[in-house]
Order: C-alpha cells, then structure tokens, then sequence
C-alpha cells in the first residue's frame, strides 16, 4: 500500500511549526537537525535546523516537514493546501480551533451548501488548510 503524505517546507520554523501541530493533531514527533548530519550543511549556523520531521498521529495520518538551508532557494508555499477530514464534527472543530489559532481564516468552519462541515484558514506558519467532514 503506497501513501501520499503532506512534505511542508519552511524558512527556519519548521520545529516550531511541526510541535505546535503536535500540540493540536496529537501524536508522536521525530525531529532530525542538520548537525545530526554535518556534512549535510556547509554553514554552522544552520546546523540546529530541522533537516527533517514527521509528526505521526494515533490515526495514521503522517505529516513531515523540514527547514530550507541558504544553501537552497525558498519560496513560501502556494497552490496547495494540507486537508484533515473526517466524520466526528466535534473532532473536527476542536482542530479547526487548534490550527486556525493565530492564523487567517478565509472561510469559516460552519456547514457548506454540500452538507459536508468545511473551512479554510491559513496558519501562523503561512501553510494553507482546508478542514472538511465527510458528508
């Protein structure tokens, strides 16, 4: 069975971003810095960068993320949004909550057309959201 798991980029945040959404999403971190690997990074001050990350929660969804040396160029992502969807409103909401805190909605979390729960923010790491129920 293949996966396809979100791989978010960030400018020297990426720690800050991944534990802030285990204290939301819940799970289990690993976080692996550059100076595990000094080769990786020709720069010193870079080395307590987050080379990679996954956060892993109880219900299989897996998250991962990592910082963008100087050595590579960045871009702030656009085009694309991470999803979290399920059948518990409840749950739901409470993630809405958790996420959105400090971060800018662009649709309110409330019932769309459809049936289905859905909203749409932008956290306070710049990544894109959409949280929906299933209908």
């Amino acid at each position: 069975m293949a996966n396809l798991n979100p791989y978010i980029s960030f400018k020297n945040n990426a720690r800050d971003a991944m534990e802030f959404y285990r204290t939301v999403l819940g799970g289990d971190l690993i976080i692996t810095t550059f100076a595990d690997f000094p080769d990786m990074v020709p720069d010193p001050a870079e080395r307590e960068l987050v080379m990679h990350s996954q956060l892993t929660t109880d219900d299989g969804l897996v998250l991962m993320g990592s910082d963008t040396p100087s050595t590579m160029p960045y871009a702030p992502p656009t085009g694309i949004s991470v999803s979290y969807s399920g059948s518990d409103v409840d749950e739901l909401r409470r993630i809405w909550d958790g996420l959105s805190d400090g971060g800018t909605v662009a649709v309110p979390f409330a019932q769309a057309p459809w049936g289905a729960w859905f909203g749409m923010f932008t956290d306070r790491f710049g990544i894109a959201w959409m949280v929906a129920s299933e209908v």
